[in-house]
């Protein structure tokens, strides 16, 4: 007979069914569900309030201000110049950035479109696999009626927030800086559906690490 480790097997089921709202302590979490199970859509009011969770979380603080040193260090924007009063440019026009992409892509047009906003992890299979299958999230969703459909509420939700940034961005208007505003955005939120995916792996990793250290 196997004996089965009750501890570690609660503690799995646990994160699994609630996972944690920040990864590493930071990155928001508030849209990963851990499974198709039992599906039920969202309602209008529940899109809006995980973007809202999203938005104004202090993990988004600090992206925004990580953005907007990286934007002051490289000058990206000089009409915002340099100093304090510069930086504080920066990091509005890059907090902007944040709150609008989550609110396009995560309530308004998943709202209008009838797509769900939330990562559903696979959590199972070999990393590769589900590696592939976080960054397909990014192209491919799930929709409020319980199938998959390309996902427009990512690509024209951050594409509508690339088109709002023209207004802030009065440096860099033109076609190929849209499209670079449009590839970071996409970018980050391939990586934290990547996180996403294994960030329960990853703590419980670190969470025997811990306990065995004590």
């Amino acid at each position: 007979m196997v004996s089965v480790p009750v501890a570690g097997f609660c503690q799995q089921t646990e994160q699994e069914e609630h996972p944690s709202k920040r990864i590493f302590g930071i990155i928001p979490n508030y849209r990963t569900y851990p499974s198709l199970k039992d599906y039920k859509p969202l309602t209008v009011g529940e899109k809006f309030k995980i973007a809202s969770q999203d938005a104004f979380d202090r993990g988004s603080v600090a992206l925004a201000a990580a953005f907007a040193g990286e934007g002051q260090l490289t000058n990206s924007n000089r009409s915002f110049g340099q100093g304090t009063a510069g930086y504080a440019r920066y990091f509005g026009t890059a907090y902007a950035d944040v709150v609008i992409g989550d609110f396009m892509t995560e309530a308004i047009y998943p709202s209008l479109l009838h797509q769900d906003p939330r990562y559903f992890r696979r959590g199972k299979g070999s990393g590769l696999s589900r590696l592939g299958y976080a960054m397909g999230q990014i192209f491919w969703t799930h929709t409020d009626a319980g199938g998959t459909q390309f996902n427009f509420s990512e690509i024209v939700g951050n594409s509508t927030a690339v088109a709002i940034s023209n207004a802030y961005y009065s440096d860099n208007r033109d076609a190929g800086n849209a499209v670079s505003r449009l590839g970071t955005q996409v970018g980050v939120d391939m990586l934290s559906n990547v996180l996403k995916e294994f960030w329960p792996d990853l703590s419980r990793k670190f969470g025997r690490k811990h306990a065995d250290r004590n």
